[in-house]
């Protein structure tokens, strides 16, 4: 099986989206980078995309501003929350053919598939949490939930 070169992979997709599209090329340059934190401006970035009140679901509005502010990198596990969020969006927004907003109807939403809770909660929850989310969503793309 040939990898399409004109087709960006997942992890070149989440670069993108985070900003990183010039210092990653696969997944392990983008586990790097999450690992020693995410530049300030990826932030930024998720948060131009999502607005204010999506955006402090995910990440608290005085650590974005801090952020901003000092222009650091963010800690690992503000990293880490970001791309986990970063992940399940890319792969809610490719089964939604990019529509953002019935993309996030869908993460915003309580689903009975998720014990009754939003997949974008679960989802920044914990790495364990995301990967619930994303299972979920390989099933609906296979025609096994709805």
């Amino acid at each position: 099986m040939q990898v399409l070169k004109d087709r960006p992979t997942e992890a070149l997709r989440i670069a993108d989206l985070l900003g990183l599209a010039n210092g990653v090329t696969d997944r392990i340059s983008l586990a790097d980078q999450v690992a020693h934190g995410l530049p300030a401006d990826s932030a930024r970035r998720v948060h131009d995309r999502l607005g204010a009140a999506r955006f402090f679901r995910i990440l608290p509005e005085a650590t974005y501003r801090r952020v901003r502010r000092h222009g650091k990198p963010l800690t690992r596990e503000t990293s880490e929350k970001l791309y986990e969020f970063a992940r399940v969006y890319e792969l809610a927004l490719r089964l939604y053919r990019g529509d953002h907003e019935r993309c996030m109807a869908f993460l915003e939403a309580p689903h009975p598939m998720l014990g009754g809770r939003a997949a974008l909660d679960l989802a920044t929850s914990s790495s364990a949490g995301a990967d619930a989310v994303i299972d979920l969503l390989h099933r609906a793309e296979a025609g096994f939930a709805a």
